[in-house]
Formats: structure tokens, C-alpha cells, sequence
């Protein structure tokens, strides 16, 4: 009796799911460090282009996270401290929202997740859409502004003429009191808390968006793997 052939193990629906997702990840996080890389030159490049005068000085009281940042996380003890400036209208910004909302599931109960403003030079609505968000987070709705705002990106993005009706149909959407949000948009404190986020990222080294500091140390990103074990190792 000629013995029947070994029985070969076939992937599962879940592990086939599981190997393609991993695969996409992969995908992205190397299209994400690309983008930042791209950001990094082209901010540069805009930067060189100005004139002496026009750059900001250095803020002598710099500070990589101050009173009234947005912490969005808040762990009962913390371990540490991942500050990241970002630009709503940044693409790499938006690439790394999935992993970053991940990490917050994993690390949130250790780690304090800090944001921060730092809309780049070259993109239109940068600064009205910083504007819109910390109106918003002044009636307490920072998060649901920030996803509204990385989720609708590629509706406004890249437009050359002010998104500012967008932005406010957002906060209506959100249920903001709206002369308070008008007031807000329009309030020098609100643009001086905006540019204080800008002069302190400029003093600390920050050239293009996401930029991460791990509890004080500027990060340099290239794998998914590495980011993840930065916090694991920092969380200890």
C-alpha cells in the first residue's frame, strides 16, 4: 500500500490578512520616511531662499513642551514623554496617523503623547488650519478637530485659496459655540500660542513635519520596528 503524500498546512484567511497587512505597513512606513525626507530638503530649500532678515530667531526661552500643550494622553504614571510637531496639511503627517494612534493604544498608559503646531512654509491653509484646530481645542474639542482635519486633508490640501469656510463648517459639524470659535480664530492670543509652537520647534532643530522627540532626544526614524522599540525601551 503506497503511503499517502504529507498533508501540507495551508494558510489561514486570518494569517493571510495578517501577512498582507504587514506588507502594507511596510509599504507605508517607507513612503512615510521618504515624504519626511522630501519635506525636510524642501523646507530647507525654502528656507535658504529668504532673506537673512526674515529668519526666526531662536527663542531664548525654548521649551519642548510647555504648560498649555496638547497632551493627549494621560497616563497615571508616566515613563515618558513623546512630543511630536506636525503640520495639518502635511502629508507624511497624515501617512503616520494610523501608527501614531496605535502606539497611543499601546504606550498611552506610560507615555504622555504631546502635539505640537508647526505648519511649513509652502502650504496655503497651513497656518488657518492650525487656527481652526486650537479653536476648536479651546471648547475642548482638540482630537475630534485634529482627526477631522488629517481625515478630510486630501479635500483641502494643496488648495491655493483660503479653507477657512471648510474649517468652520468643521467646527459646526463638531457642535462648537460659534461666535466663541469665530472670536477664537480671530484672537491675537490664539495666533501667539500658534507661533510660540513655531519659535520653540525652530530653537529645538525642528525643519520639517512629523518631527518626534523622545523624552528630550530629537528622533531619526526609519523603520516602523525601531520607532516602536524607542518606546518600549523608554516606557521601562
Amino acid at each position: 500500500m503506497t503511503p499517502a503524500p504529507p498533508a501540507t498546512t495551508r494558510p489561514t484567511a486570518a494569517t493571510k490578512r495578517a501577512d498582507t497587512a504587514k506588507k502594507v505597513r511596510t509599504v507605508l512606513w517607507g513612503l512615510l520616511a521618504f515624504i519626511v525626507a522630501a519635506g525636510v530638503i524642501g523646507y530647507a530649500v525654502l528656507t535658504a531662499a529668504k532673506p537673512a532678515t526674515t529668519a526666526a530667531a531662536p527663542a531664548a526661552d525654548a521649551q519642548l513642551v510647555r504648560e498649555d500643550s496638547h497632551r493627549v494622553t494621560t497616563p497615571a504614571t508616566e515613563k515618558a514623554q513623546l512630543v511630536e510637531f506636525l503640520d495639518f496639511e502635511c502629508e507624511s503627517c497624515r501617512a503616520a496617523v494610523p501608527l501614531v494612534e496605535e502606539l497611543k493604544k499601546e504606550y498611552g498608559d506610560r507615555i504622555t503623547f504631546v502635539n505640537r503646531y508647526f505648519p511649513l512654509p509652502g502650504h496655503w491653509n497651513y497656518g488657518t488650519a492650525a487656527l481652526a484646530v486650537e479653536a476648536a481645542a479651546q471648547q475642548g474639542k482638540y482630537q475630534q478637530m485634529y482627526a477631522k482635519m488629517f481625515s478630510t486633508q486630501p479635500q483641502w490640501g494643496e488648495k491655493q485659496d483660503s479653507q477657512a469656510a471648510v474649517f468652520r463648517a468643521y467646527a459646526q459639524e463638531l457642535g462648537l459655540d460659534m461666535a466663541k470659535y469665530d472670536a477664537a480664530v480671530e484672537a491675537e492670543a490664539t495666533k501667539d500660542r500658534i507661533r510660540k509652537d513655531i519659535a520653540d520647534g525652530k530653537a529645538l532643530g525642528v525643519t520639517g513635519t512629523p518631527t518626534f522627540f523622545l523624552n528630550g532626544e530629537k528622533l531619526t526614524l526609519n523603520t516602523e520596528e525601531q520607532f516602536r522599540q524607542l518606546l518600549e525601551d523608554g516606557a521601562k
